[in-house]
């Protein structure tokens, strides 16, 4: 166990997908607004006879084809360095000939760079062709190797799997599609960002890659709603006379749902530390109900970041907009009655807190 664990298997994955973000958000919205105007994605663009809607569709579609490259380089790269991105690179694009898809990639990435490294440490050369390692006989050999694993071992399983997880989403009927995203807006809310964010995420882009975009927008909502829902909770409790938040929590919603509205969760965290189990539980039901709502509305973004900004790259953007209203107004009332009142022993005691934070007597000059 310690040996699975040394590799870091979570920490390249996400390392990963920190640099996919940014092409999957750069590709979403040009394929977007490609398609809001008339534009399709073409396999090829013969000049003359295509529109700038179709420039931009098949831009932004040929970009969310390579994705499972994306991943497949970056994981690679995360675990071998510089040496790791030719192999990632090439057995990404082995994954996606022969439709082992975004799970593939994952695999491929992992595989190149482990490669990668075990040639570097175990492959003995002469001096002189030492400075060939990085450039020519590992991304060489790894490359090689690895693409034969992913064509003969790896790429029939993955394939078939991943197309039978397509087709099992795509047949969900409205019962079915009402629990799985409860489960994801859940599993989304109740860690602020965090591991089970983020796990949750790895899974839900690998349906986005293969053209299922509910999911991964189910859960980007909910990032969305949370801390939206925070600031709800202040006035839906004033209605009841009750006063949640102490005052240096009202300045951090401030900022923090702000924040939200551009899909930055991690704004309430400090509030979230104060009083843990009763801001989980909202945060839990009112996910639930949001994601519930989005997957069942059918709400789709194309690009799965940017808060508010997602509702137009939507083909009914009123989907998401009523999923966040959902989500928002569960998690304001949940919270509102939930959480105690706070009384002036909380507000002192998160005063001395802060007056403690820098104590200049602690401070030394040799």
């Amino acid at each position: 166990m310690s040996k699975i664990k040394n590799l870091n298997l979570k920490g390249h994955l996400l390392t990963a997908i920190s640099y996919l973000i940014p092409i999957v958000c750069g590709a979403g919205f040009l394929i977007a607004i490609g398609m809001a105007f008339g534009g399709t994605s073409q396999s090829e663009l013969i000049q003359g006879e295509f529109t700038i809607w179709d420039a931009l569709a098949t831009m932004g579609g040929a970009g969310l084809g390579l994705l499972p490259v994306v991943i497949s380089t970056g994981i690679s790269y995360s675990i071998a360095g510089k040496p790791g991105i030719a192999p990632g690179f090439i057995i990404g694009l082995t994954a996606n000939a022969i439709g082992a898809g975004f799970i593939g990639g994952i695999l491929g990435g992992f595989l190149a760079g482990y490669l990668a490294v075990a040639i570097l440490k175990h492959f003995k050369v002469p001096k002189w062709a030492k400075g060939l390692m990085p450039t020519l006989i590992i991304p060489f050999f790894t490359s090689i190797i690895g693409g034969l694993i992913m064509v003969y071992v790896i790429g029939l399983p993955v394939a078939g799997f991943t197309s039978l997880l397509t087709n099992a989403l795509e047949g969900l009927g409205s019962s079915s599609l009402l629990v799985f995203g409860a489960i994801v807006g859940l599993l989304s809310g109740v860690d602020f960002g965090g591991p089970i964010n983020k796990t949750v995420f790895a899974f839900v882009l690998t349906m986005q890659a293969e053209g299922i975009n509910g999911p991964i927008t189910a859960l980007q909502l909910v990032n969305t709603a949370t801390p939206i829902g925070f600031g709800l909770a202040y006035f839906i409790a004033k209605l009841f006379g009750k006063k949640i938040y102490t005052p240096v929590e009202k300045e951090t919603l401030k900022s923090a749902v702000p924040m939200g509205v551009i899909n930055i969760v991690e704004g309430v965290i400090p509030i979230v530390m104060n009083d843990i189990v009763r801001c989980v539980i909202a945060v839990a039901i009112g996910g639930a109900a949001g994601g519930a709502t989005s997957m069942v509305l059918g709400a789709d973004a194309t690009v799965p970041f940017g808060g508010v900004l997602m509702l137009p790259t939507m083909s009914q953007p009123w989907t998401g907009a009523v999923a966040i209203l959902v989500n928002v107004l569960v998690t304001g009332i949940a919270l509102a009655l939930i959480k105690k009142n706070v009384t002036e022993e909380d507000v002192k005691a998160q005063e001395e807190v802060e007056e403690d934070d820098i104590d200049l007597d602690d401070i030394q000059i040799y």
